[in-house]
C-alpha cells in the first residue's frame, strides 16, 4: 500500500465529488488515473470525479477538476461550491466571497450562511458563449457561424434540435417531454461522441413545466448520466431564452435538487445559487 492521501467527499444536489487539498498534499502525479479508481463506485471512494484544490497565484484558490473516466474537465458549476466552501472551511480564505481558479477562467464564489454554516453559494458563471468555433461545434458550410440555436442534428437516426452553449464547457441543450422515459445509458453516448462535437459535449434534456421552472436530466462527458450539472443549468436557463420558453430567471430542477439561475441582463453574466455539503472525509492510498 502506498502512502495515504486524506479526502472529503463533498456534493452539490447529488453531484458529488472527492477533495484533496493540495496545500497540504503533494505528490500526485497522475491525477487522471488516481480520479479513475478513486471515483468507482465499487472499488473506490465513489465519485463523479476527483477535484483539486490547490494554490494560485492569480485568485484564492485553483480548482482542477477530472471526471470518472479519468479525463480533464474545464469547469464544473456544482463542484465549485463545494470548492468555494471546502476553502473557507479549511482556512484557505479569509471571507466568504471567494475567487477561484478554473481552467475556464475565473469564477468567484460567494458563500451563503444558514444558522451557522455555510449550506450553499452563489456563483458568477460569467457570460455564456454562443459561437459555434468557441463551444466548439462544427458548423458545415454556408451554416450559421454566430450562434447555434435550435438545429437539426440526426442523432442515432432521429433528428434533435439542438441548441449548443459554453459555459467554459461544452453544451448541447435538447428540449423534448417525456424526459424520464429517456433511455440515457443509450441516448447519451451518441451524443457525447457525435462528430459535430470535436471535444465531445455536455448534453442536457430537458423538459418545460413553465416560464419559471423547467425539468432536465444530464449526460455529462466523462461521466455518465449524474444526478446534476451546474453548467449545464446555466446552458439550459440561456438555451431556454433564447428560444423563447423561459424570461432570464428561472429553476431547473436536476435529479439531485433544484438550482436557480439568473442570466443578467445587463452584464450578459450568468449566476447560478445551489447546495454545497459535506459528506464525510477519510483516507486513500494512492
Amino acid at each position: 500500500m502506498g502512502r495515504l492521501v486524506r479526502f472529503t467527499k463533498m456534493q452539490g444536489i447529488g453531484n458529488d465529488y472527492v477533495y484533496i487539498n493540495g496545500f497540504e498534499e503533494d505528490g500526485i502525479d497522475d491525477p487522471g488515473a488516481l480520479a479513475r479508481r478513486i471515483s468507482d463506485r465499487h472499488f473506490g471512494v465513489g465519485s463523479d470525479g476527483l477535484v483539486l484544490v490547490l494554490p494560485s497565484q492569480s485568485a484564492d484558490v485553483r480548482m482542477r477538476m477530472f471526471n470518472a473516466d479519468g479525463s480533464e474537465a474545464e469547469m464544473c458549476g456544482n463542484a465549485i461550491r463545494c470548492v468555494g466552501k471546502y476553502a473557507y472551511e479549511h482556512g484557505l480564505v479569509a471571507g466568504t466571497s471567494v475567487r477561484v481558479e478554473t481552467l475556464a477562467g475565473e469564477k468567484i464564489v460567494n458563500l451563503l450562511h444558514e444558522n451557522g454554516q455555510i449550506c450553499a453559494a452563489t456563483v458568477d458563471m460569467g457570460v455564456p458563449e454562443l459561437m459555434p468555433a468557441h463551444i466548439p461545434v462544427l458548423v458545415q458550410d454556408g451554416g450559421d457561424t454566430q450562434s447555434f440555436i435550435a438545429r437539426h442534428v440526426d442523432v442515432g437516426g432521429t433528428v434533435y434540435d439542438v441548441t449548443a452553449v459554453s459555459m467554459g464547457n461544452p453544451h448541447a441543450v435538447v428540449f423534448m417531454e417525456y424526459i424520464d422515459m429517456l433511455d440515457l445509458p443509450c441516448l447519451g453516448p451518441r451524443f457525447e461522441c457525435h462528430p459535430l462535437f470535436p471535444r465531445r459535449i455536455n448534453t442536457e434534456f430537458v423538459e418545460l413545466v413553465s416560464p419559471a421552472l423547467v425539468r432536465m436530466r444530464v449526460w455529462e462527458r466523462g461521466a455518465g448520466e449524474t444526478m446534476a450539472c451546474g453548467t449545464g443549468a446555466c446552458a439550459v436557463a440561456v438555451a431556454c431564452h433564447l428560444t423563447g420558453r423561459t424570461g432570464r430567471e428561472l429553476d431547473v430542477e436536476l435529479r439531485g435538487g433544484t438550482l436557480h439561475i439568473r442570466w443578467d441582463a445587463a452584464s450578459g453574466r450568468v449566476f447560478m445559487t445551489g447546495g454545497a455539503l459535506t459528506v464525510f472525509e477519510g483516507m486513500y492510498p494512492l
